[in-house]
């Protein structure tokens, strides 16, 4: 069986992919991505063939100020950014590679619509994979791509059925969606994240915990995207965590200079870049953004979390952490150095806190961890295909 793997976006967009392109693999199939032309490189570093597809045209890092968030500012960018700008560039791109490829599935990020139309226009079974940790708008979303449905000639798709029609391999625990807008009934939890909730105890700690003995471990990060945009946020943030008693490591991303923080305690490290992996197990608070990615990070291993959100998804992942008690959230542009060390403080000193984290780590722990791999029965039968075999590809049975 042949398996392609496509998104629309950066890293956050990736990563939910890698593992279950891993596990289709060591099953046996071939498998391949499809990405925009900048991510090429990445999906390459781990080891797969990528297909660009699509432009880059304003991607480019622009360092700028905080702008107060504006979420019907951002759910028009969703929409007819990724729903309808990026989708139209992707499609001609996509539906030449699907031609060439021909894989016998599809698998999409759900910001990648383009995928999900050029399946369809060709009878391919398809298979979503959400990246929005509080739910894809469906109808919203929609009015988006069903320009480009129709440049292919399928019928509109008003209330977003396209999203979530066929299989959806979620790695969101079901508690952390939004409840206005639940898991459709094709969702399937699969787990991503794997934990080793042994590595603490074992010894093997990063030797930044240990700059100061016996105190709590702090990771802050703004992301690889709203990094650039955070204006004097990492300076606040630091400001204020830095006259805490804890070890802290702070990631600025690639294209920041740590130097430019300026000389910063012993118990400070700042870095570009560590793979959460490394990180996650060793700390006691996560101090970020909040995007959907950074937070199944987090509550994977259990970890409470201050958010402070700029925009995009993480004003609702924001909420939905507050509300059921994982964490405390601040507002990025009037947060002074005091609130933000105060909010830190509170979280750590407060159990609670971690237990409601620890709550969402084990429902994470819950889900589907591996992929069962056997032949599809669709492989090869186009628009007739039974798409409900999905589930037995990808997902064993419960």
């Amino acid at each position: 069986m042949r398996v392609i793997f496509t998104f629309a976006g950066g890293q956050g967009h990736l990563d939910p992919l890698v593992p279950i392109a891993r596990a289709v693999t060591a099953a046996g199939h071939t498998v391949a991505f499809a990405g925009r032309p900048w991510m090429v490189p990445k999906v390459e570093a781990r080891g797969f063939v990528c297909f660009p597809g699509g432009t880059d045209a304003g991607l480019e890092p622009v360092t700028r100020p905080l702008a107060p968030v504006n979420m019907e500012r951002e759910a028009r960018d969703l929409v007819m950014g990724f729903g309808r700008r990026v989708a139209r560039s992707r499609a001609p791109d996509l539906l030449s590679t699907f031609v060439t490829w021909r894989p016998d599935v599809v698998v999409w990020e759900e910001t990648d619509p383009a995928a999900g139309i050029i399946a369809e226009r060709l009878g391919l079974p398809h298979a979503t994979v959400p990246v929005l940790a509080f739910g894809m708008m469906a109808a919203p979303f929609a009015e988006g791509y069903n320009v480009v449905r129709e440049g292919y000639g399928l019928k509109p798709d008003p209330s977003g059925e396209m999203l979530s029609r066929y299989l959806v391999l979620s790695p969101f625990p079901r508690t952390l969606r939004d409840p206005r807008n639940p898991s459709p009934p094709t969702a399937h939890g699969i787990r991503i994240v794997d934990v080793d909730r042994t590595s603490r105890a074992a010894g093997s700690t990063p030797d930044w915990t240990a700059a100061i003995e016996g105190v709590p471990s702090v990771y802050f990060t703004l992301g690889t995207v709203f990094n650039h945009e955070s204006g004097d946020l990492f300076s606040r943030a630091l400001a204020g965590l830095r006259e805490l008693p804890i070890n802290l490591l702070v990631t600025v991303g690639r294209e920041i200079d740590p130097a430019a923080l300026g000389l910063q305690p012993a118990h400070v490290r700042i870095e570009r870049f560590v793979p959460q992996a490394e990180i996650l197990p060793h700390v006691d608070l996560v101090v970020s953004h909040g995007g959907s990615g950074s937070v199944l990070g987090a509550l994977a291993h259990g970890r409470p979390m201050v958010v402070l959100p700029m925009g995009a998804d993480q004003p609702l992942n924001a909420e939905r952490i507050t509300a059921l008690g994982a964490g405390r959230s601040l507002d990025a542009i009037q947060a002074t150095p005091d609130e933000i060390r105060e909010a830190a403080s509170s979280v750590l000193a407060n159990a609670t806190y971690c237990e409601s984290a620890g709550r969402l780590a084990d429902e994470i722990a819950a889900l589907v961890d591996r992929c069962r791999g056997r032949p599809a029965r669709t492989a090869g039968t186009g628009a007739t295909a039974d798409r409900r075999r999905l589930s037995d590809v990808l997902v064993p049975p419960r």
